[in-house]
């Protein structure tokens, strides 16, 4: 691995990145930026894109899809990703039903052309899962030829709210043989207003498979932990998986409740970067589900001696710079990195 800094200094964009949109995932396809998140009506699923993160901020939204009036996927659109799959594109999402709103399930919509702001949209269904259960926040990576879901999901059996699940994938809307558990809230931090363990996103970098996650409920004590493997392991082998036994990413800075991210980079690969939301106050009223004000924001991050990242702190609000404490301990990943 050859080790580069970046120079300290601003990078070129402003946090929030964009206002009241939860659950951010942002992706760099052949040299541009692409954003999806939850919509505040949480009605329809969106896209925008643009030459460079700071372009985000007024690049305009176009709604590719929208919920159904009633029955599967006509209510709670929550969590879009897009994804680019072997050439064709596709977006994981989840939803529920207008008559059952609890009733969130998985599911995928794939692209017709190869403009996913043209469409057409087509729906390829539900993710089926072995428990038909609250499910949500569904990723997807490729690893050792083989590529994967990650996602969260209530068991009946298990006392909480959700635990994170992996398994591999025939395509990308349907699971190859069962799935195994990952990780359940059996922290106190996970265990704050909510058991939750939710909004998983992966990297495979320096060796390891490394899947970051949000926990507890979705106000100021929402947080990130971590879950790594071995590169070389067997990914279905949950003995291989080894958690954090800490946050590795929670309020500081006037930012709260941080969490449910992703990850892309500059655009030249040498600085990666942290896509989150949050918001600029502690203090809610009512369900914060109901509260707009998650706003998504991006900052780089480094990397310890051990290959696990270095989150630091959320940033305060404005214009982003690359601290010369982090910036020492960046560094230009080997060629051919795998990302997710």
């Amino acid at each position: 691995m050859n080790s580069s800094t970046t120079p300290a200094g601003r990078l070129g964009w402003s946090n929030p990145l964009v206002e009241q949109r939860a659950d951010p995932h942002l992706s760099l396809h052949d040299g541009r930026y692409w954003f999806t998140a939850s919509v505040p009506a949480f009605d329809a699923i969106e896209l925008r894109v643009a030459d460079s993160l700071a372009g985000l901020r007024a690049a305009p939204a176009r709604v590719v899809w929208r919920k159904h009036e009633s029955g599967p996927m006509s209510w709670h659109v929550w969590a879009p990703e897009l994804h680019r799959i072997d050439g064709r594109w596709f977006i994981h999402f989840a939803a529920s039903e207008r008559d059952d709103i609890w009733k969130l399930r998985m599911y995928v919509l794939e692209c017709g052309s190869d403009d996913p702001l043209a469409g057409p949209w087509v729906e390829r269904g539900r993710i089926a899962t072995p428990i038909d259960s609250f499910a949500l926040d569904a990723t997807t990576f490729a690893h050792a030829g083989k590529r994967f879901l990650v996602w969260a999901q209530k068991d009946p059996a298990i006392a909480g709210n959700t635990n994170l699940y992996l398994g591999e994938l025939a395509d990308p809307w349907t699971l190859r043989g069962d799935p195994v558990r990952l990780s359940q809230p059996d922290q106190a931090w996970e265990q704050v207003g909510f058991l939750v363990n939710e909004g998983p996103a992966v990297l495979v970098r320096h060796g390891k498979v490394i899947v970051t996650y949000s926990a507890s409920a979705t106000d100021a004590n929402y947080c990130m932990g971590l879950l790594w493997a071995d590169a070389n392991a067997d990914l279905l082998d949950p003995a291989a998986w080894h958690k954090t036994p800490h946050p590795v990413f929670a309020s500081a800075n006037g930012q709260f409740g941080p969490g449910h991210n992703s990850f892309t980079t500059t655009p030249d690969g040498a600085t990666d970067l942290l896509v989150y939301h949050a918001r600029d106050y502690r203090d809610i009223v009512g369900d914060p589900l109901d509260d707009p004000n998650r706003h998504a924001r991006v900052q780089p991050f480094g990397w310890r001696a051990d290959g696990l990242p270095d989150f630091g702190q959320p940033l305060a609000d404005g214009p982003v710079s690359n601290p010369s404490s982090l910036a020492a301990r960046l560094a230009q990943d080997e060629p051919g990195r795998a990302r997710a």
